[in-house]
């Protein structure tokens, strides 16, 4: 296990340094043009893909990282530059780690590679598992998948929404129903290949925030796949419902609950999402607050702007420290017994609200219009308490944790 320490080490320090330049020097200056455009950021992806930052290997290598903070290092990082332009970076990664999680060695050479594309020619991946009716219900789940022995092909029909990449993916990972009577534990994920009949995007997304990143409906119309497209195969899928539908005899809250701690375990990377976009505007509105003068003297000078600030900084610095800990628990195989994810993840995203409405109320009318990218990360950071579970669903976890009771 790796010794905690509140120090990042030197390599570390370099990756973080690294980051922040091509966040400060290539991401920044193009985000209130992607922003308007409200378009995937194709030539952003592609510099991050000739620098190695969009690829495989430089996320397995952070997700590797023994003290855990490599990922949500990573994510700060990115989304202190543009959370929209981030997104679209890491996007694909949400497709790349449900292979990895659950294909076999041969899946995941033969699809991750596709997902990611080369440096010529850069690709995106979508995870489609949210639909209309089952957002945090994920029991509601409505897309069935149906086994065609015969043809040995899967059958997939329903609707996804709100896909990060979905319809403009080279690659989606969909999430269906197998087993309808047991809940969570009876879905599967597959792998729809490029241009497969029956797939097609639904609506596009016109977005409050995160605007440079593709949002969509994904449509599915009796997509036939073949079998070899159901993630760790139908051999290791059928054991697994079988121990399922075992275990929901004697204690279906039990398996309930594991599923509910995959969830747990991914949270605190969007809470680095949110440090970073918090961050973000409060470094603006910190530099705005020591060189705009009133009244003779910089508002700096004023008790009320910069008793602001200095709940501002101490917010996201708490918030980070909430991320470490959960991040480090997770990759030390500590057990979220108080849901530290959920804490990690709650907090973080409440705080970069907060902090983003802080810093346009210091920047004052200037704050307001878009000539300031404070309005634009306010716009950002409301995602943050919607998605990877509500900061409603984040309060029912936590508390039902504590109480030892049931997830519902």
């Amino acid at each position: 296990m790796a010794e905690f320490t509140m120090e990042l080490n030197d390599e570390q320090k370099e990756v973080r340094d690294w980051l922040h330049g091509f966040a400060a020097d290539v991401i920044r200056p193009a985000a209130a043009e992607w922003d308007e455009r409200e378009e995937t950021p194709w030539p952003i992806i592609q510099e991050a893909a000739k620098v190695g930052i969009y690829s495989l290997d430089f996320y397995a290598q952070q997700y590797f990282d023994p003290t855990g903070l490599g990922i949500p290092m990573a994510m700060e990082e990115l989304f202190w530059g543009d959370a929209g332009i981030a997104l679209s970076i890491v996007g694909t990664g949400l497709a790349a780690v449900g292979v990895l999680a659950n294909g076999t060695e041969e899946q995941i050479g033969t699809w991750i590679p596709q997902m990611y594309g080369d440096v010529n020619d850069v690709k995106v991946a979508a995870f489609c598992s949210s639909e209309p009716d089952a957002g945090s219900d994920v029991a509601s789940m409505r897309t069935r998948a149906v086994y065609d022995e015969a043809k040995d092909e899967w059958v997939l029909n329903g609707t996804k929404t709100w896909a990060t990449n979905g319809g403009i993916a080279n690659v989606h990972v969909v999430v269906a129903v197998v087993d309808s009577e047991l809940g969570s534990k009876g879905h599967a994920s597959f792998i729809v290949p490029p241009n497969t009949p029956g797939l097609s995007q639904g609506q596009k997304f016109q977005k409050h925030g995160i605007r440079a990143s593709h949002t969509a409906e994904v449509v599915l119309e009796d997509v036939r796949i073949p079998g070899s497209c159901l993630l760790g195969g139908k051999e290791k899928l059928d054991e697994r419902l079988a121990r399922a539908r075992e275990r929901a005899k004697s204690g279906g809250e039990r398996v309930k609950n594991a599923a509910m701690a995959t969830f747990e375990a991914s949270r605190p990377a969007v809470g680095a999402m949110a440090v970073g976009t918090a961050r973000a505007a409060y470094e603006e509105a910190l530099e705005y607050a020591k060189t705009r003068t009133q009244f003779g003297r910089p508002i700096i000078d004023n008790q009320g702007v910069a008793f602001q600030l200095a709940d501002m900084r101490t917010s996201v610095d708490a918030a980070r420290l909430l991320v470490w800990r959960a991040s480090w628990m997770a990759v030390n195989g500590k057990q979220f017994t108080a849901a530290e994810g959920s804490m990690s993840k709650l907090f973080a995203s409440e705080t970069a609200k907060k902090v983003t409405g802080q810093a346009i109320q210091i920047l004052g009318g200037n704050g307001y219009t878009r000539e300031y990218p404070v309005e634009r990360m306010h716009r950002d950071a409301a995602i943050y308490t919607i998605f990877e579970g509500t900061s409603e669903i984040q309060r029912l976890v936590i508390a039902r944790t504590l109480a030892g009771m049931p997830i519902r």
